[in-house]
């Protein structure tokens, strides 16, 4: 049975067929968040801060840590913050030490940046989830000598130098590439974790049945754990949480085993449980049990992010010392 080992100083997750679904946070990321590339141009860690014990209440096992900001007011008094190559290390670097001081879950790195990638490699305590690499040559010789390197898990993207197929043949084609490739550098098709690339069904309506049937491929023809970004299935539509919402369950009943997502949505969060319950991931319903207290403070007029962090704190906060399953 396939079983992926990430790890903080202190928690150990397991993404595998027979484990409970893996909720990767995806808030702590500069892109497309003006307020938040502003503070971390600043130095300031606020929100980096609040995202991280939120997301861990609210379910997440594992934070992704993105480091791709743009510092406008920067650019324009030194070039060198236009590169990426330049901001990004020392950005990976200070959010990696701002998040382990205050969650204890294990970290996903996510770069397209190789220096910022290994800069985050050496900033972490434990075994990251290293986000990511492609079929694409370039990048499979800068990525994967640092997998082997550091011996952690990858992300395995389904596009290479051709782009994004919506050929369900060709992003498996592309999967089984990464995974013979990672074997050459010897590195096992346990440590790698294959996003098969969800396509928004606004714009392609067999995007759900594509998904599901790779994922099913994945796991029976190449022996390996899967993710995705979730809300790409509901992109460019309304009400797009009722749609995430049914896509989860869906692809964990196909064998999807994590995905990349917003924890602090309830909608996506209670679908997410109630899979675990049904696939006989949650053993005797206890996990269930205990959310099904946060969903009562929600009803009693709580956010579902303040009944989590307060369900949260009653069971105990952050836990340090012994080594415990996430």
């Amino acid at each position: 049975m396939t079983r992926t080992v990430v790890e903080s100083k202190t928690k150990t997750v397991i993404i595998g067929f027979d484990e409970p679904f893996c909720v990767i946070g995806e808030r702590i990321n500069p892109t497309g968040r003006k307020k938040l590339a502003a503070e971390l141009e600043a130095g300031n860690f606020e929100t980096v801060i609040k995202d991280a014990l939120e997301q861990v209440a609210c379910g997440a096992t594992v934070l992704d840590i993105n480091s791709g900001a743009v510092f406008t007011n920067m650019m324009a008094k030194d070039p060198r913050y236009a590169d990426n190559n330049f901001v990004e290390p020392p950005l990976m670097k200070a959010l990696i030490e701002i998040v382990q001081q205050t969650v204890d879950v294990p970290l996903c790195i996510d770069s397209s940046v190789p220096g910022a990638l290994e800069a985050g490699l050496m900033a972490c305590e434990g075994r990251p989830l290293l986000n990511s690499v492609t079929g694409e040559e370039e990048r499979l010789e800068l990525v994967l000598p640092l997998v082997k390197k550091y011996n952690v898990p990858v992300v395995a993207i389904s596009n290479d130098d051709t782009g994004i197929s919506p050929d369900p043949d060709v992003r498996f084609a592309v999967a089984k590439k990464i995974v013979e490739r990672a074997a050459d550098f010897g590195i096992p098709a346990h440590d790698i974790v294959v996003d098969p690339l969800v396509m928004p069904v606004g714009a392609m309506a067999s995007a759900g049945q594509q998904v599901f049937a790779l994922v099913r491929r994945l796991r029976e023809e190449l022996g390996v754990n899967t993710t995705c970004g979730a809300s790409n299935i509901s992109f460019g539509l309304p009400h797009r949480h009722g749609i995430n919402g049914a896509f989860l369950p869906m692809a964990i009943g196909a064998g999807m085993t994590s995905a990349i997502m917003n924890p602090v949505r309830q909608q996506e969060m209670e679908a997410i449980r109630a899979a675990n319950f049904l696939m006989n991931h949650d053993a005797n319903g206890g996990e269930w049990i205990r959310f099904a207290k946060v969903l009562e403070a929600v009803e009693g007029g709580q956010t579902f992010a303040e009944a989590s962090a307060a369900a949260s704190q009653a069971a105990g906060g952050r836990r340090g010392g012994r080594r415990g399953r996430a």
